[in-house]
This record gives structure tokens, sequence and C-alpha cells, in this order.
């Protein structure tokens, strides 16, 4: 289920932690991953991607998985700054300039800042990129009726009023909107030439950091602006451009070369682009992408993949094969989310977290290789981690006596109702078995109700019927006001159309103002205070359940050149400096 994951980038620790899993022998080797500044190998050749599940966004604006946005970022949409290709801790969460002349200057405490936008990058048709282009993109966040799904950050930086009905901006995006809100925001963002202004309410110091790792200030051409219907469009400023109209939702595409592209206007710290052509192949099962991989014959020797090893597949990866597999640190906390429009008493979603079984969850999912248990939803690695009090009595495998006598002393009528919803796939059918069995035992009448198809935005419509969800996170970058903010501050996060990120629907008054004390926060420290306040109550309601931190463990071809995971790329293959022998 890891594809499902969200966010960016994994902290510190993490990464220091994922460099030493890579440079042992066997299972965590990584020969080929290249040094900075090293040619990762020729230009030329076809690399393939094989994916899973299909993606549900390509928009930039509405794309918010981690394995999603560093593919993308790395070929066809160019940004104001980026992440470099590097392994090296400091060096690879330090932005570069991209399609901006620096990484910005900051003014009045951070509340204000601007770029400029360099001469000769081109979109793929030669019309010029503009810092016209970067407001409208910017623009089409605040339609969150229509560009739904993504990253919602500015809403609640841009200095723009809000509105006292709706909790949400008075500018509403640019198809439906009121000149007051229209003037609001050209007053937020502004252009003279090729420099944007940005204009916030409150400091935002890291700035850069939410540029590098999300795609949602990235710019985007009005009159390639199809609303919704944009949602599998890709209109290239990078190295590569779509094959074909649009992405085929369960196909993929092939991407192949931009020719209006300059790479004197990039860099290779950023993109070498090594392959002529990259196709991306969807549908296949992560069983069948290993068997291929194994076997290493035909195209599959110029192969990559999202997909972790299955577990059954464990014994296979010896001798070669060993040497062309790697295992790193995630950034990915899972979790389990209650749905608080259906499990309204909190003695329901107390007595849920009693029974998970976390144990039998790991071991379904394949034991330590695959997991390890997590006791919040903040990674470790993260700036504000603390383990959440609420969990800490809890048995790793669950206590369904104690979760049956919460349903019995709350007069609680059994067996209660439970659908669990989740990303189908053979292990993690097993791993649902495994909880509800504990949840059976505790008194939970558990349906299980997998997706096989597409998932968040299945479970971000406000009238899904599932009681209990399974979710994925990673900070957005090192910091946790990218992790509970995002997840639960139910502002910007529920509409009539959807529930954004806050999959269950949870509203509290009291974590939204811990919400605003940490975003005006002139310290870390106080921010960090506030963040772990909100956890705590976050634990208390039981607004989530935590699961386990992901190990990522994958194989590539044996023609594959360059191959590394880094930082930028949430430690999925970085397409970056990967290439083929050709």
């Amino acid at each position: 289920m890891f594809k499902y994951r969200k966010r960016l980038l994994a902290g510190t620790a993490a990464i220091a932690l994922a460099a030493g899993l890579a440079a042992c022998g066997g299972s965590g080797s990584d020969s080929n991953s290249p040094s900075d500044g090293e040619s990762a190998g020729k230009a030329g050749g076809t690399l393939l991607y094989y994916i899973y599940a299909p993606y549900e966004h390509v928009d930039p604006q509405r794309t918010y998985v981690g394995v999603e946005l560093t593919n993308f970022r790395r070929t066809v949409y160019r940004s104001l700054v980026a992440f470099p290709i590097s392994t090296d801790v400091e060096k690879a969460n330090t932005p570069v300039p991209d399609l901006a002349t620096d990484t910005g200057t900051s003014s009045e405490g951070g509340k204000v800042w601007k770029f400029t936008v360099k001469d000769g990058v081109k979109w793929e048709d030669g019309k010029p990129v503009t810092c016209e282009d970067f407001k409208y993109g910017a623009s089409r966040v605040f339609a969150t009726d229509v560009i739904t799904g993504g990253p919602n950050y500015i809403l609640t930086y841009l200095d723009i009023p809000t509105d006292k009905k709706t909790g949400l901006p008075i500018y509403t995006g640019p198809y439906n909107h009121t000149d007051a809100g229209q003037a609001a925001f050209d007053k937020a963002i502004t252009c003279d030439g090729n420099t944007i202004t940005y204009n916030f309410k409150k400091p935002w110091p890291d700035f850069p950091l939410a540029v590098a790792s999300l795609t949602m200030m990235d710019p985007y051409r009005q009159d390639k602006d199809q609303g919704a219907k944009s949602n599998y469009q890709i209109f290239s400023n990078g190295p590569y451009m779509i094959k074909g109209n649009q992405w085929n939702k369960n196909k993929g595409a092939a991407f192949v070369r931009n020719p209006n592209y300059d790479a004197s206007t990039d860099s290779t710290d950023i993109r070498m682009a090594l392959p002529d052509e990259i196709d991306f192949n969807v549908g296949q099962t992560t069983e069948t992408i290993y068997d291929r991989l194994i076997a290493d014959s035909g195209d599959d020797q110029y192969a990559v993949t999202s997909q972790r090893v299955p577990p059954a597949y464990y014994s296979q990866i010896t001798g070669p094969v060993a040497d062309r597999s790697v295992l790193v640190a995630s950034p990915y906390v899972d979790y389990l989310v209650p749905n608080f429009r259906r499990l309204t008493d909190p003695a329901v979603r107390q007595a849920l977290a009693m029974a998970t079984n976390k144990t039998g969850w790991i071991t379904a999912g394949g034991g330590e290789k695959a997991y390890t248990p997590a006791d919040s939803i903040v990674n470790p690695q993260v700036v504000g981690y603390k383990p959440n009090p609420s969990f800490a009595d809890i048995p790793e495998a669950g206590d369904a006596a104690a979760a049956k006598k919460i349903l019995t002393d709350a007069g609680v009528k059994l067996p209660v109702p439970l659908k669990f919803t989740y990303p189908q796939s053979d292990t993690a059918d097993k791993q649902a078995s495994a909880l509800k069995e504990t949840w059976t035992d505790a008194g939970f009448d558990v349906s299980l109700d997998p997706l096989g198809d597409t998932y968040y935005d299945v479970v971000q419509q406000p009238d899904k019927d599932s009681d209990v969800m399974w979710a994925g996170w990673g900070a957005d970058w090192p910091s946790a006001i990218t992790v509970t903010p995002p997840l639960f501050d139910s502002r910007p996060n529920l509409t009539a159309a959807s529930d954004g990120q806050d999959y269950g629907a949870y509203k509290s008054d009291e974590f939204n103002g811990l919400v605003d004390e940490a975003q005006s926060a002139s310290t870390l420290d106080d921010q960090t205070a506030a963040l772990q306040q909100g956890d705590e109550v976050l634990g208390k309601d039981t607004a989530y359940i935590p699961l386990e931190i992901a190990q990522f463990y994958f194989l590539r071809g044996s023609k594959v050149t360059g191959y590394t995971n880094t930082p930028a790329s949430s430690m999925y293959p970085d397409l970056g400096p990967i290439g083929v022998e050709n």
C-alpha cells in the first residue's frame, strides 16, 4: 500500500539511516548509486517504470503523493526552486534555483518573498514561462471545489481575508470569484516583469522548502486550463513531454524529449535527463512486477519500480539478484482514521484503538524488513516528534478484552458494525484480516472494504460509508507543522465537495486553536510545543491510530544506471540521475 502514502521528505536521521543501509552489502547494497557530481551514465535508451495502481492526479496543483511528485518534478514540471540529487543530508535538504534565478529573498520577518523567473525558459510549445503563469498556478489552489486533492498550505498563509461564514479565503479561484476576492488575490501575489512577490499574513520562513517539496506553486498556463478536466493533462516545461494527448489513468504514458527544453536554463544537480524515453507502465500487480525484475530478461533489464518487494519474495532476493536491491528507511507513517461522521461515540473509537493489533499487521506485511511500530503520526525523525501518550498503554498486539470492556462500560450495543476501507493487494488483504481478528474479538462486526482502483479520491468523499480507513503520511519537510495541521485542521480541508486530507472529517476548535498558535509562533521551540499539545488532543479524541513506519525494499533491472534513492524522491527511485545502458 506504500504507493498511497503521501508527502515528500524524510527527517534527517531517517535519511542517515537510509544511507547507512544502502552502504551495507547484500540486500542493502546500492553499487550503482552515483556520488554527488558524478555522471550516472550515458544519454539515450528507454527506461521502463512499473507502477501497480493508477495515479489519481497528474495536475500539478492536485498532485500530493510522494512518488508522483518526484517523478513529475524530475521530468515535466519545473518550479522556482528544487531539491538537488544528493544523498548528503544537508545538501539534499537545501533548495537550489530551478526556474528562478536564485532561491528567493525574504523581508518583513518571512512574510514577504520575492523570486525572479529566468529568461529563456519555455513551455513545450515554445512560449515563455512567465511570472503570470506562476501567479495563475497559485490561483488554482483556491478553487477547492474544482482543484481537489492537492496541498492547501497557501490557503492559510497568503494574505487574503477570510470569509467568516466558510472559514476559507474570500478568493475562490480563477473559475468563479467575486471582484473583491480577485482584488485581494492580486494584492497578495504581484508580478513586476519577471519578478513575482508573495505576501503572507504570517511568517513563512521556510517557504522555499515548500516550493521545492510540492508542485502547488508551479506555473500553469491559463489558456491550457480546463479545470477538473485537466486532471490527466500534462503541459511540460521540463526536459520531457508526454507522448500523446494525456496520461492514461489505467495504462500510464510515455515521456519523450521536449524539443523546447533548454538545458542551459537547468542544472544537472536537479535533472540529468539521461533516457531518451521513459515509459510509465500502469496496471501490473506487484507480484508480476517482481517476477519480471527477478528474471531480469529482455526489456525488464531496463526497468525500475516504486513497488516494494513483496514479503513472499524475500527468499528470492539473494546472490546476484540482491546486488540489484536496496533497503532504505521511508519517510512515511501509516495510520488508521476513524470516520467521525459515523463513529461518533468516543468509547467506540477508544475501543478500536485498544483492539488494534500492530504486531499482526506488521507480521502479515512482511515483518521487520517491511515495518517498525509507530507510536505517533509524526515520524520519529521529524522535528516535533514525541510519543503520543494516548497510545502508550496499548499493547502492540492490541488487547481485545480491554477493548470490549471499554464498549460494555459505555453501554454500547454489541456487536458494533465496522467497515474498514484500504487499498487492495494480496499483502494488504492479509494485514486487514489480522486487524479484523482482534477487532472481532473486541465486539466489532467487521466488514473489509478493499479498493482496487484509486484510493484517496474515494476516502476524501464526504458521503463515504467507511467507518475506519487506512492512510499514510510523510512530512512535506522535516517539521511537524507539515504533519498534523494539514491532516486534521478542518478549516482548509472540509468542504461540500471533499474532506481534503482530513479523511475522518475530524473537527476540533481546541486543535485548530493550537494550529493557529503554532503557525504564528516566532520560535521553533514555541511552534513545537503547540504542535505537541495538538497531537495530545488528537490522541485523546482518537482522531488517528498509529500503525507503523514503512521500510522501502526495491529491486531494479541489471541495465539501469545511476540508480539512487534520495530525500528529494521520498526515497523512491530518483529519476534525476537514472539512466540505462545503451
